[in-house]
């Protein structure tokens, strides 16, 4: 249900401002949460330590940024010091040579019309699978890569936003970003139970391919268009594209995932009437 709750404003006693944010930002922040720490007792652990934060912090809050954004850093600061106070998780990401399409001999089936991708069981089923791969994949991911994609993927935050909201420059954002992005793609390709295609040869050289792909990444960046005619880019690009697409719209539908438990808003709207009172603070059921 749509939540009437206002956005509060800098000076707003957190007693009034914090459940407003609970309201307005508590689900798509406990479905960060879930796609951060991979289990819902973890999720409800880190929403409630965020909420309790924000209430033990909001004096601080003066305004420059949107709360949401200014509460999603907290929510970024908090995924980091739990990874640490687990000893860390030994995670990489592939070199990026393994995550380019250049020596891929098959592309997706996505299909076209009534059961192709645009509608019908088809399209379902490329929609579930691909939720899962990217699920999976996003797990995979180090700390470092995957929370900025979630916060732009799934948060749908610009990047700058997302470098503010980490304290790291706008272009190592877009970098890491832009790499995750093609690991999720990889993670869709390789799924067995899609059907595949295959791959056409690139008209053009491997330099002008590269461009071509650095162009959609930077589009990616801004919304889900594309800048360049699609007569100017070849079927192997333009088949590369749409999974790209695909990976991004599985995180979007994703972040769709959820309303924040009843049992968490109470917990966690009991422990903000109590000043952030530590007892409170597990969960209940």
């Amino acid at each position: 249900m749509p939540t009437t709750a206002r956005t509060p404003a800098a000076g707003t006693p957190a007693s009034v401002a914090i459940p407003r944010l609970v309201a307005l930002h508590g689900p798509r922040l406990y479905g960060l949460a879930v796609r951060l720490c991979g289990n819902a007792d973890d999720a409800e652990d880190m929403v409630q330590e965020v909420f309790l934060q924000a209430h033990r912090k909001w004096h601080t809050f003066k305004g420059a940024a949107d709360p949401g954004t200014w509460l999603y850093a907290i929510a970024a600061r908090s995924c980091k010091a739990r990874t640490r106070r687990r000893g860390g998780i030994d995670k990489r990401m592939p070199a990026v040579s393994q995550l380019m399409p250049w020596t891929e001999t098959t592309n997706l089936s996505l299909g076209t019309g009534a059961n192709g991708a645009s509608g019908g069981p088809v399209a379902a089923a490329i929609a579930r699978e691909s939720a899962s791969a990217v699920h999976e994949a996003i797990l995979s991911l180090p700390e470092n890569f995957r929370v900025p994609l979630v916060l732009k993927e799934m948060l749908e935050l610009s990047i700058d936003d997302v470098a503010q909201a980490l304290h790291i420059r706008p272009a190592t954002v877009k970098t890491r970003v832009h790499r995750a992005r093609l690991l999720l793609r990889k993670a869709i390709l390789d799924r067995p139970r899609l059907r595949h295609t295959p791959a056409r040869a690139p008209t053009y050289e491997k330099r002008v391919c590269l461009d071509l792909l650095k162009a959609k990444l930077d589009a990616m960046d801004k919304g889900r268009g594309f800048p360049i005619g699609q007569k100017v880019v070849c079927d192997r690009c333009r088949a590369v594209f749409a999974e790209l697409d695909l990976a991004q719209n599985a995180c979007a539908g994703l972040a769709d995932g959820g309303a924040l438990p009843a049992h968490v808003r109470r917990t966690l709207l009991a422990a903000i009437g109590h000043a952030g009172n530590a007892p409170l603070f597990s969960r209940r059921r």
